[in-house]
């Protein structure tokens, strides 16, 4: 190597810094997209103005992002950061580079950011009129510091236009081949924060763990002792159907909570709200799982497609309105829980009958409040205040553990009516092991209670139920019990 190489590169870097760094928002300064987060920021608060709002489409892209910023309370002080980008401009900014934010984004949202980074020499942005991007982008820059006379950091090919004109380029995020296409064009390319999305994410996303309490769909037809080939067959295009739906309307529900979820101490690390996956996948992704979904539901009797379809329409209208009523998400969760048996027993045509609803009823219910009080003492031990997106406060604790406690307790004395009732002696003949099972019920209802009141339970206890060995214990010996019992 040349003796004089290290000046040359000292120099140019010196070079370098002597024109303002410009740097893109979306996809680059922050892991998400603004004009799909105030969209679904909207459409979770007032969904009619969020569809209304598509129609100043007609007037052009920038005046949809200005109605949008205008209806649309984001919280840009919890919008995930690319640290290893924020990193250099600190670094730029301490030897007196200037830094610039240039989006096409609306200029009141780009703004905030702005104040919120606070790292800024000033702003370029849409503004209701002209959308800022790709070639109207570039030609702003030029006239502003020259052809050649800025460095730019983008993340997506609308950013062509701009780094044809920039000094140099600095790419931020994308994978290794677009990050190779662009080096072949631009010389001196610098390539940050390279993103690859992991299997891992797209699970998360998914929340394949939460497919569990699908197994539900299995239990109407174990109680009615009908478990046959073609009974299994059925009911395993069920639970896949049921599944799928339910990942679907899982990723609804986590991009209509973008900002909620930001604010919750555990949820802030989902792909979505962490940044990890982009908007667009997840939008992408909910309605493939939602037509596979009615593929595999098309197989079974028609009885399971309707209620296929009242569960997906129960947990959108949970999503966006019915999660922050009070009581009436309690009851709602209880009926999703619910509605997984229903489809289970008409997968198979096998009757529920009332004691087993009742006491479904009561037991989901426990659940359900279980989940509440889980959160609010997690927020009381972090002195988080009141649930935000909640009908809630913290005041309400002692009743929902009161609520939560007298539904448990009221399941179990279904079970107890039930097993001194007629329907016991058609299908056990030995329906007296059955009270071992209210015991069972009253140890882990119990325990379930008490860690919920020490904030020892995770926020969904059918999770926790998965997870947990002596919940699993508890499961074991309801099963062998009730073999016993037969």
């Amino acid at each position: 190597m040349s003796q004089h190489q290290p000046a040359i590169a000292t120099a140019a870097r010196e070079k370098s810094r002597q024109r303002p760094l410009v740097v893109d928002l979306d996809g680059t300064l922050i892991k998400s997209d603004l004009l799909c987060e105030s969209f679904l920021v909207l459409l979770s608060k007032r969904p009619l103005k969020a569809l209304a709002a598509l129609a100043t489409l007609r007037h052009g892209k920038a005046a949809l992002k200005a109605r949008l910023a205008a209806q649309a309370a984001i919280d840009c002080d919890a919008l995930p950061l690319n640290d290893e980008l924020v990193t250099l401009i600190r670094r730029e900014k301490a030897q007196g580079r200037a830094v610039y934010l240039a989006s096409a984004s609306d200029r009141s949202l780009v703004d905030a950011v702005a104040k919120a980074v606070g790292l800024f020499d000033g702003v370029f942005a849409s503004d209701g009129t002209t959308n800022l991007s790709g070639r109207r982008k570039a030609a702003i820059l030029v006239k502003a510091f020259g052809e050649g006379g800025f460095d730019y950091a983008g993340n997506s090919r609308t950013d062509l236009p701009v780094w044809e004109v920039a000094g140099e380029a600095i790419i931020v995020g994308g994978g290794n081949g677009f990050a190779r296409a662009v080096g072949r064009r631009f010389s001196g390319v610098q390539h940050l924060d390279v993103r690859r999305l992991q299997l891992q994410d797209y699970l998360r996303t998914l929340r394949v763990h939460q497919w569990l309490k699908n197994l539900l769909i299995f239990v109407p037809a174990a109680t009615a002792h009908r478990f046959m080939p073609m009974t299994a067959m059925a009911l395993v295009l069920a639970f896949l159907s049921f599944s799928l739906c339910a990942s679907s309307a899982y990723i609804a529900n986590d991009l209509l909570d973008l900002n909620n979820d930001r604010a919750h101490a555990r949820k802030r690390s989902r792909p979505l709200a962490s940044g990890r996956m982009p908007l667009g996948h997840a939008m992408a992704l909910m309605p493939a799982l939602l037509i596979l979904a009615v593929l595999l539901a098309l197989q079974l009797p028609r009885g399971f497609l309707v209620l296929l379809a009242a569960y997906y329409i129960l947990t959108m209208g949970y999503s966006l309105v019915l999660k922050r009523k009070l009581i009436v998400d309690v009851v709602t969760l209880a009926c999703l829980y619910g509605m997984r048996l229903a489809a289970g027993a008409v997968a198979v045509a096998v009757p529920l009958s009332p004691w087993f609803v009742a006491f479904s009823v009561f037991f989901f219910l426990c659940l359900a409040l279980v989940k509440r009080c889980t959160e609010m003492t997690d927020r009381i031990a972090k002195d988080a205040g009141d649930p935000k997106g909640r009908g809630y406060i913290q005041r309400d604790l002692p009743m929902l553990e009161a609520m939560a406690a007298g539904t448990g307790y009221v399941a179990i004395m279904i079970f107890a009516l039930y097993i001194n009732s007629p329907a016991v002696a058609a299908l056990y003949r030995s329906p007296e092991y059955l009270w071992a099972i209210c015991l069972v019920l009253f140890y882990w209802i119990s325990r379930v209670l008490l860690l919920t009141h020490r904030g020892d339970m995770h926020d969904d206890p059918v999770v926790f139920a998965a997870t947990d060995l002596k919940s699993l214990v508890c499961g074991a010996l309801i099963v062998v019990i009730g073999a016993f019992s037969i």
